[in-house]
């Protein structure tokens, strides 16, 4: 009985000593994870959040045997995102063991690698491209690769800021969204392309028309390079910007110009505009005020559309806007209904190349840049988006994911757990500026660096030299085919 006892007496000891030490652990881990600045799932769930990281590390073992590869994940892949975690904390984006991705699926894009690429002292890096020759103050963009619009409302403060100091660092330019501009975008010191939406938030009036007083003063900013008048996005085609009530704070309302704690739910389209003449009216003016070069914004829904706009461009061609940023139908960051992210809306594998030849047809190859985005968050996507015809590519999700995006999916709510699309101070503290910045910095010189491998290995000297001739499509059956061939150019088909 007595050794019965003191067994139990002894093993209540052990127990109480290993939970006390296993206390202590967590404590010190509590406090480590809290005071930790890199990590926002720690940050805002400490202890807890570091059993994430284990399991994505346990995952490449056990995804050999239980679950699903690299590449099935949706909307953007284990692969997608990883490589852009590695980009972003600058680490060596090599792989062993040959490519898990699956390159008979019909739409992939292989590169044609040439025999005789160019030797190292015969790269080249790509030179500033000038958009708005016509405009009073044109704009030489520096960087071929650059952040597509997400507002202030819809992203964090912590958010908005880390992106405007990456920004500044790689010599990108940052779209403020239609949410208007802030001074979180401004304190970076960045270039900013300011979107004007269909509720025109940040230079609309009492009864939400144009100011021309407030879009003088936005254009007063040195840093803002041009304006972007946005008719559509690819998270929701045919239906304006939605910012839930809980978002609207007294300071984006202010922002914004509208009603603190009510829902932001813009027009479906301008009230202004209702054609292309009308349109061309719109950028004009727009230029006129500010002496700074306009675009448009949309995503393409047919060819006769986009033929009717290019020949009503033609008829004006003075007018016409300095760009056009062509998104994609298969959506965005915006909180959107399902069949609009869904269903409505070409594809910008489909469109951009459609536009870039209609464009060249009607003769304003010179005069109207491209700019291209839509899920283009690798190297491959943006190489393959100047080979089709674009001058620039933009990214928004990209963006997300070297800030620390984890796929939550709760980018429509306020609960996001990585501090990137929530008010809500206890997972803001979560994203730390400091730190956040650099991966921002380094995912944009990450891109461009591998985007000129891949033009170099093709056998051209910088990435804009890229041509459709470079890429070959997957067909049904696993055969690709030169994409010149499947979408020829407007000067080929001419010549021919």
């Amino acid at each position: 009985m007595n050794f019965a006892m003191n067994t139990l007496s002894y093993l209540a000891v052990i127990f109480v000593t290993v939970l006390g030490l296993l206390c202590l652990v967590a404590m010190y881990l509590y406090v480590v994870d809290r005071r930790q600045r890199v990590d926002a799932v720690r940050r805002n769930y400490p202890v807890i959040g570091r059993f994430r990281h284990l399991f994505s590390e346990l995952g490449e073992f056990f995804r050999q045997y239980f679950f699903a590869m690299d590449r099935e994940e949706m909307p953007f892949n284990r692969a997608q995102r990883d490589w852009i975690a590695r980009a972003g904390q600058g680490k060596s984006n090599t792989i062993a063991f040959g490519s898990t991705r699956n390159t008979a699926v019909p739409g992939t894009p292989i590169f044609v690698n040439a025999p005789f690429p160019p030797l190292d002292d015969q790269y080249a890096c790509s030179e500033p491209l000038e958009i708005g020759p016509t405009a009073q103050f044109p704009y030489q963009a520096p960087s071929f690769f650059n952040l597509s619009g997400m507002s202030y409302g819809a992203l964090s403060r912590p958010a908005v800021r880390a992106l405007s100091r990456g920004a500044r660092d790689a010599g990108i330019w940052m779209n403020t969204g239609e949410g208007g501009l802030s001074a979180y975008h401004l304190e970076g010191g960045c270039d900013i392309v300011f979107q004007i939406g269909t509720a025109k938030y940040g230079v609309r009036d009492a009864e939400g028309n144009l100011c021309d007083t407030r879009l003088a003063e936005v254009a007063a900013h040195p840093t803002v390079r041009m304006f972007e008048i946005k008719l559509a996005q690819g998270a929701k085609p045919g239906k304006g910007g939605i910012l839930p009530a809980e978002k609207v704070s007294a300071e984006i309302a202010e922002i914004r110009g509208i009603a603190e704690g009510t829902a932001s739910i813009s027009p479906n389209r301008h009230r202004d505009v209702g054609s292309f003449d009308e349109l061309l009216n719109m950028a004009a003016h727009i230029r006129a005020v500010t002496g700074k070069p306009v675009g448009i914004k949309t995503v393409a829904g047919s060819e006769a559309t986009l033929r009717e706009m290019f020949a009503c461009f033609a008829g004006r061609p003075d007018d016409v806007p300095d760009f056009i940023a062509i998104d994609g139908g298969e959506g965005g960051t915006g909180a959107s209904p399902m069949p609009l992210m869904d269903l409505v809306g070409m594809s910008v594998r489909e469109a951009l190349p459609l536009t870039c030849d209609l464009r060249d047809e009607f003769g304003f190859k010179d005069r109207i840049r491209l700019i291209s985005s839509g899920k283009l968050v690798n190297p491959g996507d943006v190489a393959w988006a100047l080979a089709a015809g674009a001058d620039f590519v933009t990214s928004a999700r990209g963006f997300m994911f070297s800030l620390g995006c984890i796929q939550a999916l709760k980018c429509n709510k306020n609960t996001c757990p990585t501090g990137i699309t929530t008010h809500d101070p206890r997972f803001q503290k979560g994203l730390v500026v400091e730190e956040k910045y650099k991966r921002v910095s380094a995912y944009a010189s990450s891109i461009v660096k591998e985007v000129e491998t891949i033009a170099h290995s093709v056998g051209v000297s910088e990435p804009r030299q890229l041509r459709r001739r470079h890429v070959r499509i997957v067909q049904e059956g696993g055969r690709s085919r030169p994409m010149n061939e499947i979408q020829p150019s407007y000067k080929t088909v001419a010549q021919t």
